[in-house]
């Protein structure tokens, strides 16, 4: 199992809670109370699984394909609808939002290749994710990555009520490439992608999708059942 560079800090800490909390137990709980003392290690070695867990990184194996934009994160779809972005485009955008549990991967996959053009970090409130209000209240990253047959596509990190770090690789000018780890958001949140209204949505509500491996919407010349 391969583990993400940002988990290394945070893996380190728990680690060296857990055995002090392990060592204490053991020193003065254990003589004591040995069936409190085993459960209290069963759930210090099952929070220890669950972070070193959150941080991994799933092989997963794609093609390129500049006729499709894949999901920038595992997790739930929560939102497919036309709204009106003020950011950057300053007109109606298809919205398909995907919503990151704790227990899912918090990797996020750049959706599409192309050129970054816009990166910018907002600071803001921490709004339950799937409340629609997140996505232009919470904190914040907005990249826009130019496609040579979407045009422009813009993906938004969002932090959620428990995300405290948003990590956003993207810089203006630098290459983008489908799939590959374009950030990570830390203990529950959303990605939001914004698309041409034409485009063809291949997911549903409610739908579990896998960053970099689902396909999320295809341009509208390419026929779904082609492959």
């Amino acid at each position: 199992m391969t583990i993400h560079k940002e988990g290394f800090p945070t893996i380190a800490l728990v680690t060296m809670l857990c055995l002090l909390l392990g060592f204490a137990t053991n020193l003065h709980l254990e003589p004591s109370a040995p069936i409190l003392a085993w459960v209290i290690y069963s759930v210090l070695v099952g929070f220890w699984l669950f972070i070193l867990s959150f941080f991994r990184i799933p092989s997963r194996t794609f093609t390129y394909d500049e006729n499709s934009v894949v999901s920038p994160a595992d997790g739930k779809v929560v939102v497919i609808e036309e709204v009106f972005d003020t950011e950057y485009f300053n007109e109606k955008r298809l919205q398909i939002s995907v919503f990151m549990s704790p227990a899912n991967v918090h990797v996020n996959r750049y959706p599409v290749s192309g050129k970054v053009e816009y990166s910018k970090y907002h600071k803001g409130k921490y709004l339950v994710a799937w409340d629609p209000k997140s996505s232009t209240e919470n904190e914040r990253t907005t990249v826009v990555v130019k496609t040579p047959k979407f045009g422009p596509v813009l993906y938004r990190q969002i932090a959620g009520a428990l995300a405290r770090r948003i990590v956003n690789y993207a810089q203006v000018g630098q290459k983008a490439i489908q799939g590959e780890d374009a950030g990570f958001i830390k203990f529950g949140s959303r990605v939001d992608v914004f698309l041409p209204l034409d485009a063809v949505v291949t997911v549903k509500l409610g739908q579990k999708v896998k960053g970099a491996e689902t396909v999320i919407a295809i341009y509208p010349d390419k026929d779904p059942l082609d492959d």
